[in-house]
Formats: C-alpha cells, structure tokens, sequence
C-alpha cells in the first residue's frame, strides 16, 4: 500500500470544512459521504484511503445517531433483531477486508461504477413513497440474505446502504419508525467493524479524519437546528446533483 501524503494547513481546513457540510447534510438527508469522499480525493488520498479515512470520520456521529434511536428497535420480521447486528458486523468486517486488499489501482477503476450504484440508491429511496404500515413481510433466508450483501458492501464502500437497508425493513414488515431506528444501529454494527479493520491498514489519514469529524459534529448541530427551517427535500436534490456530476467526473478521469 502506498504512503498516506501529508496534509497541509490549508488543505485540513477544507477537509473540515466538508464535513461541516456533511454534517449537516447527514442531519437533514443523508449522503454525507458524496461531500467527504470526493473532498478527500481533492486532497490527494487515493480512492482506497479516501474511503477508508471517510468512513472512520463518519463513525462517531453515526454511533450518536444509532444510540439516541436505541429505543425504537425491533426484531425484523421473523427474525431478532440481534441475529441481524451479528449478520451486519460479519459483512461488515468481509467487505472491509476484501477492501483492505483491493489495490488502490483496481479501486480506482471500481469506484465510478460504486458512486454510480451509489446515487441512484440515494436517488431511489430519497424520493420513493415512503409506506405508513407494515407491509407483507419476506422469508427469513431472504432477508439474511439481502442483509449479508448489503453488509458486504457497505464494509467495502458504503454509499446508499441507508435506503438499501430502509427499503429492505419496511417490506420485511417494520413501520417507518422502526425501520429507520434499526436501519441505523445495523449501520453502525457493520461500520464498527470496518473502522477496527481501518484504523490499523496504515492507510488513514489521521488528520484529515480527526478534521472531517470535527466539522461533521458541528455539522449536525447546525443541521439539527435547520432540519426545521430548510426542506429536506432541497438537499436531497443538492446530493442527487453532486452524486451525478461526480459520477461524470469519475468516468471522465
């Protein structure tokens, strides 16, 4: 694995500067990660430690957010709730390792077509009606099925699993509220577990992630105090615009 480049003054203010902005962005839409990982790309990290270095940083408000909802989680379907935390932590350790080991060159080649995934899974679940009820339900091996690949990817790179994971609980059987409640705290399980991976690859940059996580918590101070005042709706199109100029971008390098 290549050295991870030092940073300078200049360049670790405008990484906390993104995620200031993500913070905000997390707090009102989701999609935090298309601000921090192209900002991270900017600075001069290669794709694998971009990815890597973003997903550490996330991890802190992430866990805030999975804890304050701790008390709306439920068991999925005819599954405990517990049976899918081990599921996700188990993808979520496969999908950093197959990361881990991914040469930053092939990753290169891999991450439009990731950020291309990415967008439009955002895209979907950010505009798709949201059900009230419970739907039907799915077989249990279904469920731990589509589980296990969403934990896989989202251990390897992460963008979109938020509706993946949404769209895949409310038709399992879980109301809206509940659905988000545990969307999150199985987020945070196969996150763990990847950032453990992360922090010991060699390939983080310290101090763009201690930046990213500065400006990300202040950032959802601010995003918890506008999430009343600005329409959520305008910033999931703001993501929706930045995952598709991104994903020109990455195909045009």
């Amino acid at each position: 694995m290549p050295d991870v480049p030092p940073l300078e003054l200049h360049t670790i203010l405008l990484v906390a500067a993104a995620g200031l902005f993500a913070g905000v962005q997390n707090a009102l839409a989701g999609g935090g990660s298309f601000i921090t990982f192209p900002t991270l790309l900017l600075a001069g990290l290669n794709p694998v430690s971009a990815n890597m270095t973003s997903t550490i940083a996330l991890f802190p408000s992430q866990t805030t957010s999975a804890v304050a909802g701790r008390k709306l989680v439920q068991d999925v379907g005819p599954l405990t709730f517990k049976r899918m935390f081990i599921i996700s932590i188990i993808g979520g350790i496969v999908g950093a390792i197959l990361l881990y080991l991914t040469p930053p060159t092939f990753f290169a080649k891999l991450v439009p077509w990731l950020v291309l995934f990415a967008t439009s899974m955002f895209a979907w679940g950010a505009f798709r009606k949201q059900p009230i009820h419970a739907t039907a339900g799915m077989p249990a091996w279904v469920l731990m099925l589509i589980q296990s690949c969403i934990a896989i990817y989202g251990g390897y790179f992460g963008g979109g699993i938020g509706f993946l994971m949404l769209a895949t609980l409310t038709i399992a059987g879980q109301q809206i509220r509940a659905a988000t409640a545990t969307k999150n705290m199985l987020a945070m399980a196969m996150n763990a577990s990847a950032t453990l991976i992360f922090a010991f690859s060699g390939m983080i940059s310290w101090p763009a992630a201690l930046a990213l996580c500065v400006g990300g918590i202040a950032g959802g101070l601010i995003g918890s105090w506008l999430i009343y005042r600005l329409p959520p709706q305008f910033m999931r199109i703001f993501v929706v615009c930045v995952g598709t100029v991104l994903t020109i971008y990455m195909f045009m390098r």
